[in-house]
């Protein structure tokens, strides 16, 4: 199991697996999980009683990735993933967890998938419960000693630049993945009726350079897919795009339609 630090604000102890759950020298105390993941999430860290992403965004992003539109995607995020033994791996913002299993299928013992949605976490658990998922916030705190990880993930969410930098080992590896300026441009167009572009991945790469790590690739993952109307549905509910009454309107009214997907896929070293 992936070795995890206490949560309670100013404590941070290391936290031994006991018969009952988990617990610090400072006597804080998780109960062992009965849905197969950890609940570290403290009572300040949420913003409304069911933080992270909806139950719908969760389910339609997890239909998507049963279709398979990520798998050239984890194929071309592989190379940068191998951890050799007793490596550690934090996947900031897991989601429901098709990217941790696909990723460090190998390296289960290394491997910690973090995500502030239970519903997700929930299935990411029941996926893979070989590996360490936790429930928390991980823009707040991430749950591991100084130098401690050996690569973290971010795909299409939070970066807590000074947090990756604090858990990051010297020359260890960060993955970073955020929507291409094609990502779903004809569904953009349609939808919203704008198809405005913007390139994010060099901004990106200035914050986490500011917080001391070093990039060293970039590289551009792009494909074309036909999307049936309930795949159209889930793209637009999965994402964090508004989409008002008319837009709404718009997008039931689309048939099958071919769509590129794009991503910007950035590798630094701590």
């Amino acid at each position: 199991m992936f070795q995890l630090r206490c949560t309670v604000r100013n404590c941070s102890h290391v936290l031994e697996l006991k018969n009952d759950g988990l617990r610090c020298e400072a006597g804080h105390h998780f109960d062992r999980p009965k849905g197969g993941y950890w609940n570290l999430l403290q009572p300040q860290d949420k913003k409304s009683l069911t933080p992270g992403d909806t139950q719908d965004a969760v389910l339609a992003r997890h239909r998507w990735l049963e279709r398979g539109y990520a798998d050239g995607l984890i194929g071309a995020l592989k190379p940068w993933m191998k951890l050799g033994p007793g490596g550690r791996a934090m996947d900031l913002g897991c989601g429901e967890g098709t990217f941790g299993p696909a990723l460090f299928g190998d390296s289960p013992a290394g491997y910690c998938g973090i995500d502030l949605s239970k519903k997700a976490i929930r299935l990411a658990a029941k996926r893979w419960p070989e590996g360490t998922w936790v429930l928390a916030n991980a823009d707040r705190f991430l749950p591991a000693a100084e130098s401690s990880v050996d690569c973290i993930v971010s795909l299409f969410g939070r970066r807590p630049v000074q947090e990756i930098a604090r858990v990051l080992k010297p020359g260890g590896r960060c993955a970073v993945a955020v929507p291409g300026e094609e990502d779903l441009i004809q569904l953009r167009e349609q939808v919203q009726q704008t198809g405005r572009r913007r390139s994010r991945w060099e901004t990106v790469v200035e914050e986490l350079e500011a917080a001391g790590l070093k990039f060293q690739q970039h590289q551009r993952w792009q494909t074309s897919v036909e999307l049936a109307p309930d795949a159209i549905a889930d793209a637009l509910a999965m994402t964090y795009r508004a989409v008002r009454r008319s837009q709404n309107h718009r997008a039931e009214q689309l048939a099958s339609m071919t769509v590129t997907l794009a991503a910007d896929l950035i590798l630094l070293h701590g």
